[in-house]
């Protein structure tokens, strides 16, 4: 199939993700001096970016991959309060989390986050008891206000009529509590539009290969575009370094004898395809601190995680067979054989979390942020929970404000005077969204499948009716691209112009589900290749 190249969707803006506006924007960098260069262009960097931005900064942001290339689209996919943080007395943080999940769910993205309800199973002989895990479940709905309802224990023929795969054998009881989820690398790429629409430049594979000193102080970088080889650099008044796992790798370029100031948790996960409908979450205790997830998620389930210590390359995590034995043994604590067999699996991943560096079990470190600056004046972020990114955001912005000097502190808005909730691009219902896309879309054309419909929304919001205009178009643009998922060929399109994608990876691992369905064909992945390049 040949699929035209697509004219740009009226009322929107251009971004860096055609080769014409990849090279303006590789030379706007090249020219300006900022007030912020951001290397790292996950979550941590781009809220920062986001929020600088926001603060009337002049920010530039980059990164050697793709925006949410790495750790942050390999998360849980969870928007969570933390349930198990309350085990170490840490109920503030619990409380703050709860605060910005519901803030994200309700007031800056309900078009990307959606509510879950979880099960907890209590079996005899297990780390936890029926009456312990029901007072923390009541606990954990209490720092929430009771807002999303309140915790309470059901019983097992309940729990397994909303998830027909639970393990019933010398199950005595399920405690039942509220949190949410989201696709993170869609939440990721919206922050992204968000800190453009700020005002932000940025730019996707573009590697650092050193740093720029001015006075012994660094003030910029110099970097490779790594899709045509060209160098360029960025001058800036301020470096933040938030490459995560590769935090120490930037930090020992401004200063060679710099002591590792972090330590790294793997955590992998499976995904596979469901054998019955899942309406709930499993959130089963392994042992007294760590807890396994089978989350019902993009109409398949996904299991996990893994938490031990990584000391290898970052760029070389992977799930082992040993990886995939242990996901698979711990999910069988409480989901039947049949929906764990092997040929059920399509796609598996693995992130590294970044934890304070010190001694002591991974599964027990705290997920803080932790803000450092280097003797050159390079700051360094890292750690954090994805359900606490623009907290993270205000942090950051915070000590921006207070650094030595105030070199920044003058140009900047205050957080205080920003909107505390700021939407996310598209910000829409997801219902809405979805009825009026099978209705008309707005737009003359065949109506839209249901699942194609309720996909758009839940990833795009409003936007969808940008990519919808562009099926209506042009209808080869409205075939799916697999028969098996949702997703149509105007996605591809709008990736490119409007998402900066550039790789066949970017478009369907992080745009779209297509990799984690297992359906990525070589067919499939020329296809997306040769429109990239068009």
């Amino acid at each position: 199939m040949t699929i035209p190249r697509c004219v740009p969707v009226p009322g929107t803006r251009p971004t860096a993700g055609a080769k014409a506006g990849r090279a303006q924007t590789r030379d706007q960098l090249g020219r300006a001096t900022y007030d912020l260069l951001v290397i790292g262009g996950g979550i941590l960097g781009i809220t920062t970016a986001w929020h600088a931005a926001q603060s009337g900064l002049r920010v530039a942001m980059v990164d050697a991959g793709d925006f949410a290339g790495a750790t942050s689209s390999a998360s849980s996919k969870l928007l969570h309060g933390g349930l198990r943080y309350l085990q170490t007395g840490a109920v503030r943080l619990v409380a703050e989390n709860h605060l910005e999940r519901r803030a994200v769910s309700r007031d800056v993205a309900p078009h990307l986050a959606n509510p879950l309800t979880f099960y907890l199973p209590v079996y005899k002989g297990g780390p936890h008891g029926a009456a312990k895990l029901g007072a923390g479940v009541f606990a954990y709905s209490a720092l929430s206000a009771f807002r999303d309802g309140v915790g309470h224990v059901i019983s097992p023929s309940k729990a397994a009529r909303e998830v027909p795969e639970l393990r019933t054998d010398n199950l005595r009881a399920v405690a039942v509590y509220e949190d949410g989820q989201m696709n993170d690398a869609r939440m990721a790429l919206m922050t992204v539009r968000a800190a453009v629409d700020a005002g932000a430049t940025v730019l996707n594979h573009a590697e650092v290969t050193g740093l720029r000193f001015t006075r012994g102080r660094v003030t910029g970088a110099d970097l490779r575009d790594r899709i045509d080889d060209s160098e360029f650099g960025v001058d800036a008044r301020l470096v933040l370094n938030a490459t995560g796992p590769w935090v120490d790798r930037l930090r020992r370029m401004e200063d060679p004898a710099a002591d590792p100031s972090i330590r790294l948790s793997k955590g992998a996960h499976l995904v596979l395809r469901r054998t019955s409908p899942w309406r709930a979450a499993l959130a089963t205790p392994v042992d007294r601190y760590r807890i396994t997830f089978a989350l019902p998620w993009e109409d398949m389930l996904l299991l996990g995680t893994t938490d031990e210590v990584y000391e290898g390359d970052p760029g070389d995590v992977r799930v082992t067979e040993a990886d995939t034995a242990q996901i698979l043994d711990e999910a069988a604590f409480s989901v039947r054989d049949r929906q764990l067999t092997r040929d059920l699996v399509t796609y598996a991943f693995a992130g590294l979390r970044v934890l304070p560096g010190g001694p002591g079990d991974t599964a027990k470190a705290k997920r803080e942020t932790v803000v450092t600056e280097g003797r050159g004046g390079m700051l360094s972020v890292a750690g954090g929970k994805w359900t606490t990114f623009r907290h993270i955001g205000r942090t950051v912005m915070n000590k921006l404000a207070e650094l030595p000097g105030r070199p920044l502190a003058d140009d900047m808005e205050p957080m205080s005077s920003l909107p505390r909730r700021a939407p996310l691009p598209g910000f829409a219902s997801q219902g809405a969204v979805a009825h009026r896309l099978q209705a008309d879309a707005g737009v003359p054309g065949p109506r839209m499948a249901p699942d194609t419909a309720r996909h758009l929304a839940g990833h795009y919001g409003s936007l969808a009716f940008e990519i919808a205009r562009l099926a209506a178009e042009d209808p080869a643009l409205a075939r799916r691209i697999h028969p098996d998922a949702p997703e149509i060929w105007a996605q591809v399109v709008y990736a490119r112009d409007h998402e900066w994608a550039q790789r066949a990876d970017d478009v369907l691992r992080r745009r779209t589900t297509l990799t984690i369905r297992g359906l990525d064909t070589p067919q499939i992945r020329a296809e997306v290749e040769r429109l990239l390049d068009s």
